[in-house]
């Protein structure tokens, strides 16, 4: 499979678009975080910790923090089984990024995303807060979600996502399913079962890698 690389510009309509999705330069610092004991800490100096420690447990259990055709296939499938033109396998590094991603053909005239997107946009954030599966029949069907930067860019209209919890309890990220069509509500379990599983999918993937 080859790889879209990213693009800050939509590039001109004789080409196929490319669109990087939203992005912000990060004021947490990576690897190497650390907070001393009994310090008082604020949102940024949480969110730096979380950081370090996610990069610290994926480099130990040695999983890829590039595109990998593994996970390029749970999010084909994710995607496939759902009906949506989009599936990512999603880490939340210095920005959001898509080591599995699946989205319509270059020629098919839909945006063509690319592997990175800012913390703060799309719905994935807050996924990674509650520790739970977001189903997402109708983003417009709530103020609270239809208010996204993601709804312009791409035109999305649904979303289901659901976190990637190791058993140490430290969330890596999520998978998640977006499409430029509303979903019916009676669809809305059977669309979340079916993300629930892929994440289920990528942990087992994840378990299966030799650890360092």
């Amino acid at each position: 499979m080859s790889y879209q690389p990213n693009d800050p510009y939509l590039v001109p309509q004789t080409a196929p678009a490319t669109l990087s999705l939203p992005r912000r330069r990060m004021r947490d610092t990576a690897q190497g975080t650390s907070v001393p004991a009994g310090a008082v800490t604020g949102p940024q100096d949480q969110q730096a910790t979380e950081l370090a420690l996610r990069y610290e447990l994926l480099q130990r259990l040695g999983v890829p923090t590039a595109a990998s055709q593994d996970f390029d296939e749970i999010a084909r499938d994710m995607a496939t089984q759902a009906g949506f033109l989009y599936g990512f396998v999603n880490l939340f590094l210095e920005e959001q990024t898509f080591v599995g991603l699946h989205q319509p053909p270059a020629d098919s005239g839909y945006v063509i995303v690319g592997r990175t997107m800012s913390r703060d946009h799309g719905w994935c954030p807050e996924v990674m807060a509650r520790k739970k599966a977001l189903p997402l029949h109708d983003v417009h069907a709530s103020p609270r979600f239809s208010g996204n930067h993601v709804v312009d860019a791409v035109g999305i209209h649904s979303y289901f996502g659901a976190p990637l919890i190791h058993e140490s309890g430290t969330v890596l990220g999520t998978v998640c399913v977006i499409d430029p069509e509303k979903r019916p509500l009676s669809e809305a379990r059977r669309l979340r079962d079916i993300v629930i599983n892929a994440g289920t999918q990528v942990m087992d993937h994840i378990a299966r890698a030799p650890v360092r």
